[in-house]
């Protein structure tokens, strides 16, 4: 399992690293929420731990601007103890969890494995837009009777716009999203598989075309 974790305090981020690490999880530490924003958008993820207090951006403006964008991810925040009005307003805005500093180590972890065992039972195998399903767990997209393995990128670029089919995908965002924050790939891949798909929907007949809107991005849409 692969966790981000946003902590602004050195000594406090790598104890938990370590400790996490210890347990068998991959651990990226970041020490500002403008980093955190950043990381966590690709969704390469299974689960984020937020702390609310950072420079550039407090974990409760990240929470709503990742959830505002669509970004499913599990999320942990970290809060003080006296801060209720903080935890509360993070559960209305997308978290999954609180745990109040200072926290016990093995507490955290509890919490975790709770909040990654509720992710793996509520996530969906398929999801459906028009005639079109894809299947979450196999890569492979459905059409009536016709069903084929997509590529990784074109699954990745298909999950994002039927994950998100009622809103633009900029082109920026859909190339974090297929291939990571880090990639030295360009925004012309993301016109490339987004042809590749085109071609393959008109292929299958189907009722869906990727739409474009200039300057906006891309969605999906049912032909009339």
């Amino acid at each position: 399992m692969k966790l981000l974790y946003a902590e602004d305090e050195p000594a406090l981020s790598e104890a938990v690293v370590d400790y996490l690490t210890y347990h068998k999880y991959i651990v990226d530490a970041v020490y500002d929420g403008a980093d955190a924003y950043d990381y966590a958008i690709p969704g390469e993820y299974d689960g984020i731990i937020l702390d609310i207090m950072m420079p550039k951006r407090d974990g409760l403006e990240v929470l709503s601007a990742l959830r505002k964008k669509g970004c499913r991810t599990p999320v942990l925040l970290l809060t003080a103890k006296t801060q209720v009005e903080d935890r509360i307003r993070g559960l209305d805005t997308g978290a999954d969890d609180y745990l109040p500093k200072p926290f016990d180590m093995g507490e955290l972890i509890a919490r975790i494995r709770a909040m990654l065992r509720r992710r793996e039972e509520f996530l969906p195998d398929l999801i459906c837009f028009g005639d079109l399903t894809l299947n979450m767990q196999s890569g492979a997209n459905l059409l009536v009777d016709i069903s084929f393995q997509l590529p990784k990128h074109e699954y990745r670029l298909m999950e994002q716009l039927m994950l998100n089919h009622s809103m633009y995908l900029s082109t920026e965002d859909l190339l974090v999203k297929a291939w990571g924050y880090n990639t030295e790939t360009d925004i012309n891949s993301v016109w490339l598989y987004i042809s590749y798909l085109r071609k393959r929907l008109l292929a299958m007949n189907s009722k869906v075309e990727i739409v474009l809107k200039r300057n906006i991005g891309y969605k999906l849409e049912l032909q009339s």
